[in-house]
């Protein structure tokens, strides 16, 4: 079991944190605001708890990132991550950094990722969990239908411990290079909110490819 720590007290925080607390990993979050940091704890149940920005880093093992993209930079601040409060740690990054209204992601370069990295010196970054809504979770249907969540990062053994939390969501994953993939990955969640705007489910927006099939054979090429 991992000590998993929630930099974030919304919606998805909470979401996260129940499901992996009901999976028995021991569960911490904390924010600006003591209060809400207090009432997501008490939302999550199953012994969570609230913890001040300054104890955050030692009171964790895993760290996911769980805010607005606006609030990115000032949370790692806030836990001291300029410092290198989260250096040799996993840090897992939900950040969904796409302009709603054109569905443009907004760092004019790089990645809300490359951000957290640049922000936590020494931290392993994985990018993953930003494309599905907290409602998603936990997923309890048949596993040859559960998700595939897309993540990329640098170092193995984060990935690894990546992996293994959202196996505990009920979903699979898939590695899709290292952290300069974080761009690209990003990028798909404004091209999914422009296909809903649409109209449409993004499920049909893709083909359908059989992962056995040649390489050429996937793409028609």
């Amino acid at each position: 079991m991992v000590d998993v720590g929630i930099l974030g007290t919304g919606n998805l925080a909470v979401t996260l944190g129940s499901a992996w607390a009901a999976a028995g990993h021991a569960v911490a979050v904390t924010g600006r605001d003591r209060s809400h940091a207090l009432e997501a704890a008490a939302r999550i149940g199953a012994g969570a708890r609230a913890l001040t920005p300054d104890g955050f880093a030692s009171g964790t093992g895993v760290v996911v990132v769980a805010v607005a993209w606006e609030g990115l930079v000032p949370a790692l601040g806030l836990v001291g991550a300029g410092a290198g409060s989260l250096a040799g740690r996993t840090v897992i990054d939900c950040t969904n950094a796409v302009d709603v209204a054109t569905g443009r992601l907004r760092p004019t370069s790089g990645s809300a990722a490359q951000a957290v990295a640049d922000a936590a010196p020494g931290a392993h970054v994985v990018k993953g969990l930003h494309l599905f809504a907290g409602a998603s979770w936990p997923y309890r249907g048949p596993a040859d239908r559960a998700p595939v969540v897309a993540i990329c990062g640098d170092r193995a053994g984060a990935l690894d411990a990546a992996s293994a939390l959202i196996g505990d969501l009920g979903a699979r994953t898939a590695v899709i290079g290292g952290l300069s993939s974080a761009r690209q990955l990003e990028e798909v969640a404004g091209f999914v909110m422009r296909i809903v705007a649409s109209g449409h489910n993004p499920r049909h927006a893709v083909p359908d490819v059989d992962p056995a099939l040649p390489p050429g054979a996937r793409t028609g090429g």
